[in-house]
């Protein structure tokens, strides 16, 4: 009888093969150093707040590769449609709380038996979102919002370097009691507008026949791309996506033998996502601490930035000097 786990697994270690992003093109650099240049401006403030001037946490969220995921969202089109839908999620974070109000002990009543885990990592290292519709333990949908959004924003903190993206395994087996069609709107909206380039995978199993037929029909409207991360009823295994010893066991056909015992799950996720943050927070610090720093910088522990953080600061001392030699300073749109 396999030994039972209680606690998420460790993130991997870094294969020795493995390499930071690759460089932008001289078109994507260009589009990339407008977009810095704006939100490195020192007078810089998120319009339609009283208060927007940006804080600590919201320049570490504003790395490289953050900003290059809202590039590749509007499709290169211009800077200046990529800085609309990072301004629009700047003021969706802080207006929602995701720095103060929303925290783990908001949202623990969420977790108690186990209905969102965050377990594993697949071959690509990404780490897995587990969902189970059938274990919805409460009714109050602004808190089940909240939750969501805390456990997404903890699988960023169980990235290594060079991952951006996760995995969302749902598993619809048991009878489910699921959130109301609002509550579930509102997570899609939200995943979609501010979440860009962030899911590698959507791992559907156990797939009830109405939800199956309402997938069929809507699936030639979504776009190609996310059509192509949707799997359905597949198994991961023989698809080489997960190794036995990152699955779990129950509907997933791992070797690993995971019970949700909340006591022994939650203080250990917690523990795990905050020391993380708080060791890239402090890297990322060492190395300028502001916007444009490579995610990869940090998580790598580099004593050195890269050629691209760098120039973001070479970025900000310039629109610095700028600020002082012009009089009438126009924010780059």
């Amino acid at each position: 009888m396999s030994q039972k786990t209680f606690v998420p697994l460790p993130v991997p270690s870094v294969p020795a093969d493995c390499k930071p992003p690759p460089e932008l093109t001289a078109t994507e650099d260009e589009l990339y150093t407008k977009v810095l240049a704006h939100f490195s401006n020192p007078e810089y403030a998120i319009p339609g707040l009283e208060k927007g001037q940006l804080k600590e946490e919201e320049k570490f969220w504003l790395s490289r590769e953050c900003i290059i995921r809202f590039l590749r969202a509007v499709k290169w089109a211009t800077a200046e449609k990529a800085i609309e839908r990072l301004e629009e999620t700047l003021k969706w974070r802080r207006e929602f709380g995701l720095y103060d109000l929303v925290t783990a002990d908001l949202v623990e009543p969420e977790a108690v038996t186990g209905k969102e885990i965050l377990f594993g990592h697949d071959t690509s290292r990404r780490p897995a979102f587990y969902m189970i519709p059938s274990r919805q333990n409460t009714t109050e949908a602004e808190r089940q919002i909240q939750y969501a959004v805390w456990m997404l924003e903890r699988t960023f903190d169980l990235m290594g370097p060079g991952v951006e993206s996760l995995d969302l395994m749902i598993n619809f087996a048991d009878r489910a009691k699921n959130p109301s069609l609002g509550t579930a709107r509102t997570v899609l909206s939200i995943l979609q507008n501010h979440y860009p380039e962030r899911l590698g995978l959507a791992i559907i199993i156990n797939i009830p026949f109405l939800v199956n037929a309402f997938f069929k029909l809507i699936s030639p409207f979504i776009d190609p791309v996310t059509r192509a991360k949707m799997k359905f009823n597949s198994s991961v295994l023989d698809e080489g996506i997960f190794t036995p010893d990152m699955l779990m066991k129950e509907w997933w056909g791992g070797d690993v033998d995971f019970e949700y015992e909340h006591e022994k799950y939650w203080p250990a996720l917690v523990s795990q996502c905050k020391e993380n943050e708080q060791k890239w927070m402090a890297r990322w610090k060492s190395l300028g601490g502001v916007v444009g720093v490579r995610e990869w910088d940090y998580k790598t522990g580099s004593d050195s930035p890269s050629s691209a953080s760098a120039t973001a600061e070479k970025t900000l001392v310039s629109t610095t000097v700028a600020e002082v030699q012009e009089p009438s300073p126009v924010a780059v749109a």
